[in-house]
């Protein structure tokens, strides 16, 4: 992790979600994932969605709110220009999925699983989630605020442009990310892992002193109380 001097360029806010003035109900059968679904322009509430393996699944215009998303299965699915609000997405599997043009806000999403897939546009506000995993997901203009991230994995990922702020993310991995314009503010950085990835990152001077611990591990220096 190397300090840098030059002008660090403004980050760029992510795209809002565009979303029809009004939106159909979802039905029950929009609530079962089936391959190749394609729901569109729906409002989504308090209704349990449904699915075990369903592949090539597409929500584009839809908000979610309050909507129950837990232990879903999906194959390649696409979420774009979407909302979720107080949704819970806990140890839900979307491998080689992608979002984009989102906002996620207060859902619970601990030990979601995501791995190789795409996030693009997208803002987490309050969400928990802890001990989710994004391995091998491409991450660009994302802002994660007032999340808790503690013990989620982000190893082989590619971050551009991402923003984590008052987040927690206590144990969190992130060996052999690739970083480029990742900022960290008034983070809780204690126990990071994968702290020679940090190349690239941009770090508050109060969030460094909570790295000193995992740098001072990686180069082999023991700190005495």
């Amino acid at each position: 992790m190397r300090a840098r001097s030059a002008t660090i360029p403004p980050a760029r806010a992510p795209k809002e979600p565009k979303l029809p003035k009004s939106l159909a109900a979802a039905t029950e059968a929009d609530t079962e994932l089936a391959h190749d679904g394609k729901y569109l322009s729906l409002e989504y509430g308090q209704v349990t969605v449904t699915g075990d393996g369903a592949e090539d699944i597409e929500f584009e215009r839809c908000r979610f709110n309050q909507t129950r998303f837990s232990g879903v299965t999906a194959h390649r699915a696409g979420f774009a220009d979407v909302v979720f609000q107080g949704c819970d997405l806990a140890n839900g599997r979307l491998f080689s999925s992608r979002i984009f043009n989102a906002t996620v806000s207060n859902c619970r999403m601990t030990g979601l699983h995501m791995p190789e897939g795409g996030l693009r546009d997208v803002v987490f506000d309050g969400c928990r989630i802890d001990l989710a995993s994004f391995r091998f997901t491409h991450l660009k203009d994302v802002v994660f605020r007032d999340c808790n991230l503690a013990e989620s994995n982000f190893q082989q990922a590619e971050l551009q442009n991402v923003r984590f702020e008052r987040c927690k993310l206590v144990a969190t991995q992130f060996s052999n990310v690739s970083m480029n314009a990742v900022r960290f503010a008034g983070c809780d950085l204690n126990g990071v892992r994968g702290i020679t990835s940090f190349d690239g990152a941009i770090v508050s001077s109060a969030d460094a002193m909570s790295l000193l611990h995992a740098l001072a591990s990686a180069l082999g220096i023991t700190i005495e109380d």
